[in-house]
């Protein structure tokens, strides 16, 4: 074999095997975190050209080393054993530090209903219901998931983490939160509990496997409802996933989305005094709609993106940003951080 095919092999070889091991269990893998390791790529290219011109077995053996070493690092960093090999998982890119607060929480769950039967559906579907000592309360659920709202509710965190969904957002409701989904591989997990008034929220995939069923080809979905009266700060970590909320109804203190290749559409109501909007994806289709008075701010780091920002009004600042006439003179402001490669990145005013 001629050693400028060794390479090409190789990776062939990897990725079918990642590919097979996934399917089949053995390993859970999301594709969707790969743009963050692009750098890695360049150092495997980088290595091959230095290299390319070099038929010594000591650079062949180089050369697959160094691609080995990148396979080994991207699957330690974003793979796990699957549920055959019984090794629990979390994904929750937040590590839940909020396990570590000492709480008091009274669970009102089964007290309260939504307009729309959220508690009756709740009730029956619920596969488990329970709380701990730190009063995080967890409920595993087939398609329902709510928690009441309590007026002591002034701000709260929603935490989503999740794989190839589609997730949208935008209605209200009278609960602090409710969640439907249509789940045809994996289920969801839920889990909440309150630090005073601030209520965090998590919500995320609990098995990523693909269950062969006749189903796979379709994709999980889940659709939320918020209370408009806390404060939100919305955190989403996702893989190939679509995006798509409109959050025109709520106070929005922060949002932020990490994404691979997926689709993202967000909607804006009027900023805070401060809010801040931050985007890091890859390959994706990033679509942001802000009021057209509001003021705002757009910091962009991407690479290979385009972007549509002066055509919409926005005038570029000595240092590269991008701001809305009058910015600097407004109380309430809007602040967008974009960073990614390739795919689009647009802002609407509407």
């Amino acid at each position: 074999m001629k050693s400028d095919r060794i390479i090409p092999g190789v990776i062939l070889v990897l990725v079918g095997l990642v590919i097979l091991f996934d399917n089949l269990g053995y390993i859970d893998f999301d594709w969707g975190y790969l743009w963050h390791l692009w750098p890695l790529f360049l150092i495997v290219g980088g290595i091959n050209l230095v290299f390319a011109h070099t038929r010594s077995p000591l650079a062949s053996v180089v050369k697959v080393a160094v691609v080995l070493f990148a396979f080994l690092f991207i699957i330690g960093r974003y793979g796990a054993f699957g549920p055959r090999f019984a090794f629990d998982h979390d994904y929750n890119w937040h590590h839940h530090d909020h396990y570590n607060d000492d709480s008091d929480h009274d669970d009102d769950n089964n007290d309260n209903s939504d307009n729309d039967k959220s508690n009756s559906d709740t009730t029956s579907d619920r596969d488990d219901d329970s709380t701990d000592s730190k009063g995080v309360v967890k409920i595993e659920s087939d398609r329902s998931f709510n928690v009441p709202y309590t007026s002591d509710a002034k701000t709260a965190e929603l935490n989503i983490d999740g794989g190839a969904s589609k997730y949208t957002l935008s209605d209200t409701t009278n609960q602090l939160f409710v969640a439907k989904t249509e789940e045809h591989w994996g289920k969801y997990n839920f889990w909440h509990h309150n630090d005073g008034s601030n209520y965090v929220l998590n919500f995320e995939m609990k098995d990523k496997n693909i269950n062969w069923n006749g189903k796979h080809e379709n994709s999980n979905k889940a659709e939320f409802k918020l209370n408009p009266n806390p404060v939100w700060d919305i955190n989403i970590n996702v893989g190939a996933a679509s995006l798509n909320f409109d959050l025109s109804k709520f106070k929005v203190h922060a949002l932020k989305i990490d994404g691979g290749a997926a689709s993202f559409d967000v909607k804006l109501g009027e900023p805070l005094e401060s809010t801040t909007i931050k985007v890091s994806s890859g390959a994706a289709s990033n679509d942001i709609s802000i009021p057209k008075d509001a003021a705002c701010k757009i910091e962009s780091s991407t690479i290979f993106a385009s972007t549509n920002f002066e055509e919409v009004g926005f005038k570029k600042t000595d240092d590269g940003d991008y701001e809305t006439p009058g910015f600097d003179k407004a109380k309430n402001k809007i602040f967008i951080t974009l960073d990614g490669i390739a795919g689009s990145f647009d802002v609407h005013r509407y």
